[in-house]
């Protein structure tokens, strides 16, 4: 055969193979667009080690929200870097609804002031937020402190000894921490870690003295005595913890620092993915089982939509980024 005459036969053999082949996938490609959305096991992202608020709230929201999508939603911790890990992993995984982030507050609205170049609002999709809550002050069973005037008191005999941990450098413990500093006129020392379930562990340790955080994981060691609520951080008072003075009452009318757990997705993940996570976090949150174990650990099923959450993610990123820039908290 001509060798011309061979090529071109084999061009026209390959080619038709070729169509062959897509027609032959392409109603299978038609099918897999018409799958509903989930057809496989959702990731949610946590950027805090487990024992948390952020964890928690992971953990009480994946259970209901696997069931009412018909699959699993599987919990993977990347705690590090003020919850930077988990927020680039999510920014840089596929936009198809298939990895979320259980975000913390501190780490959405402080940690891009201090890591501009890890992430910006901008990477994550706004969800729904799951629950709000405000922070205590909590001390360890050693500490001569019952309120905070007595807490004050002690570190102003103690100046330099009375050590907090956080959940890392630049978090909204770490804030919060600073702000009693200058609101109190006391001087401590700032003991980072990589989220609230290792700094709770040295606190009940008695490596560190006191700590800020939301209330989930302090309670049950608060009601057995191992730890002491000296204040709540928010303006009005729990109804887990009434004995507990808001900041306020206690005497510090501006120490006020609530936080927020939110789920969010990248940012191109499409409308009707979104859509159909927040409708069914919505009805989630709506349960009074869910509303229940939320007021038991010190918090509130707040939802919020994705144009709300959005709206109130902009104005805590301005507020916090002034608070930031008074203190002069940089990054590690």
């Amino acid at each position: 055969m001509n060798p011309i005459r061979r090529r071109v036969t084999a061009v026209a053999t390959a080619a038709a193979l070729a169509a062959s082949t897509a027609a032959l996938l392409a109603p299978l490609r038609v099918a897999q667009a018409q799958t509903p959305y989930p057809n496989k096991p959702i990731t949610m992202l946590v950027g805090a080690a487990p024992g948390g608020t952020t964890d928690i709230a992971a953990r009480m929201l994946a259970e209901p929200l696997g069931k009412a999508l018909g699959q699993t939603v599987v919990v993977d911790n990347r705690s590090g870097a003020s919850g930077a890990l988990a927020a680039v992993a999510t920014r840089r995984a596929e936009p198809d609804g298939y990895t979320i982030l259980m975000q913390y507050s501190g780490y959405h609205v402080i940690t891009p002031h201090l890591q501009k170049a890890a992430w910006e609002l901008k990477d994550l999709r706004p969800v729904a937020n799951v629950l709000t809550a405000p922070q205590l002050i909590v001390v360890r069973e050693g500490v001569p402190a019952k309120t905070v005037a007595e807490l004050v008191a002690h570190a102003k005999k103690n100046p330099g000894k009375l050590t907090f941990a956080s959940s890392g450098n630049g978090s909204l413990q770490h804030v919060t921490g600073v702000m009693l500093e200058q609101q109190a006129g006391i001087e401590l020392v700032h003991v980072p870690y990589k989220g609230t379930g290792p700094a709770l562990q040295d606190l009940l340790g008695g490596q560190v003295d006191l700590t800020f955080g939301t209330p989930p994981p302090f309670m049950p060691f608060i009601a057995s005595g191992k730890l002491r609520a000296v204040a709540v951080t928010g303006k009005e008072r729990l109804s887990s913890l009434p004995d507990v003075p808001t900041a306020s009452q206690a005497g510090l009318p501006h120490l006020d620092a609530g936080s927020w757990f939110a789920v969010f997705a990248p940012a191109k993940t499409p409308q009707a993915v979104v859509d159909k996570l927040t409708a069914e976090i919505q009805k989630i949150l709506a349960t009074p089982e869910f509303r229940k174990k939320a007021a038991e650990l010190g918090a509130t099923a707040d939802y919020m939509d994705p144009r709300q959450l959005q709206a109130h993610a902009d104005a805590e990123f301005e507020r916090w980024g002034k608070v930031i820039k008074a203190a002069k908290i940089q990054a590690d």
